[in-house]
Order: C-alpha cells, then structure tokens, then sequence
C-alpha cells in the first residue's frame, strides 16, 4: 500500500496524454491517457478504424495496432496515404505494381509504430507481441489499438449472455493491460442493430452487449452525406470520466473526412 506522495513516485506514464490530432474533442476535454483503456463504437464502414488509425500516426509516437478486420494491404495503403498525403488509390496501385520505394523513407521514419494482422488473435498473442514490443524497443507501446474486441479468441462462447460476459471480462483484461504497460489501450467494438447504419447520433445504450462499465472513455461515431459524395464524421463522448460526456450521443465534435488521404480535418463547431 501506498501513502499520497508515495503514490506520486509510482505513478510512471499514468495519467499522460498521448498526443492526437482532434482538437475538438480537446475542446470537449477527451484526451487519451496513459495506462487508461478506452473505447471507440461504431456502425460497419462508418469510420471508425479511421479514427483509430489518424490517431495512431499522429506524432510517430511509440504505437503497436493489432488489425484483424483489415489486412496488410489495405492498412498500407491507409497509413501511406495519410502520413504523405497522397492520394490512396494511387499508393494501392504504386503497391500492387511493385513501385513502393518512394514511399521508403517517410515511411521508414514511422518505425516504431507496428501492426499485426491476425484474424483472430487470442489473448497469449496479445501478450506474446506486446512483450516482443519491449523486447525489441526497450519501452512499451504508448498507444494499443484493438480493432476490433469482437475480433480477440477469449475461448469457446455459447449464448447471448456468455457472449457479453465474455466481452466484460475482455474489457476488465484490456484495462489491467492498459496499467501494467501504461499505454493507452484502445478497443474498437459495433453498436447495436438499430444505429447500425450510423446516420445519427448513437447513445450510450447503443454500444453492442451493453458493456460500458469499464472503459474510463467511450466514444461512439455517426456520419453524415452532404450529397456530394463527401463525409461528415461526428464523435460523441458518451462516457468520459476525466470530462465532458452526454450519454445521449448528441454533444460532439466534426471531422471532415477526405477520401483521398484518409485525413480527418477539424470543423471549428462544436454541437
């Protein structure tokens, strides 16, 4: 046990914030501690590997993202495209014809941030990489991308309720990972069937399996068409226990989001 200022030695990377590059959730004090475990929900194709993928780029800080819904081809072609701006159907097409030396150096740069692209990792792999990671760099990720928690082996799952028992329990391993390596981890997750099509602001209550228990943060994504062909991505924080969070879904930022470069861009206005 430990007394106050005792507590203040011990305390190591917890509580630090990984730098990102959404000044409006700033603006609604979100920010992506150290040792905190959070999550991102979201209808399918709605943006949220996105989102988790700006944020992993950002800063070329220390990063290890586990990527079993997308393979390497296409998270290359994603991250590429957004740290050099280029134009990602170009990037595809420079990778499928073997011309992707031009993209070696800046690339070469990011050499820290890892990804694994297991289809269904179990949680010994999960351990096993992540001790690789120190191993090989001599410090632990600072941030830890999940994408997504449905996606992670946790054995042999029967019904309903032992399918959310056994994300529960997931979630509880995600946050005790999250303090003994003092990275932010952050699990991607779906929502329920009836915010599926993400068109409007999804609650709380829209998360699937109801387990908003224990993430310190939870931020859930809709998006909106302006009718010619361009998108509007909105994030809501409908739990944030170090700021402002409305359950309801309906406080959040605006991302505008550019097909070309897969960049999120800030809209000033906050709903």
């Amino acid at each position: 046990m430990y007394s106050l200022m005792q507590s203040v030695d011990i305390r190591g990377a917890a509580g630090e914030p990984i730098p990102h590059p959404f000044s409006g959730l700033s603006r609604l004090e979100v920010e992506f501690l150290r040792g905190t475990f959070s999550m991102v929900a979201a209808g399918p194709g709605t943006g949220k590997s996105l989102f988790a993928l700006n944020l992993a780029l950002h800063g070329n800080k220390p990063a290890l993202y586990f990527s079993a819904d997308s393979g390497a081809a296409t998270q290359l072609s994603r991250a590429t495209a957004i740290i050099t701006g280029a134009d990602v159907k170009q990037v595809k097409r420079r990778l499928l014809e073997d011309e992707f030396g031009e993209y070696a150096e800046v690339l070469g740069k990011r050499w820290w941030v890892r990804f694994v692209y297991e289809a269904r990792p179990t949680l010994a792999d999960l351990e096993t990489t992540i001790a690789a990671y120190f191993e090989v760099f001599g410090c632990y990720p600072h941030l830890i991308v999940i994408d997504n928690i449905t996606n992670v082996d946790v054995g042999g799952i029967g019904d309903a309720e032992s399918f959310t028992f056994s994300l529960e329990g997931l979630c509880e391993y995600l946050a005790e990972m999250a303090r003994e390596t003092m990275a932010h981890v952050l699990a991607l997750h779906h929502v329920t069937g009836e915010h599926s099509d993400g068109t409007s602001p999804i609650p709380l209550s829209g998360v699937k399996g109801k387990i908003g228990r224990v993430p310190s943060l939870i931020l859930t994504i809709h998006k909106e068409l302006d009718g010619m062909d361009g998108r509007v991505l909105h994030v809501s924080p409908v739990k944030n226990r170090e700021g402002i969070a409305d359950a309801s879904g309906q406080t959040f930022s605006s991302y505008d989001f550019n097909e070309s470069n897969m960049r999120l861009v800030d809209i000033v206005d906050t709903f």
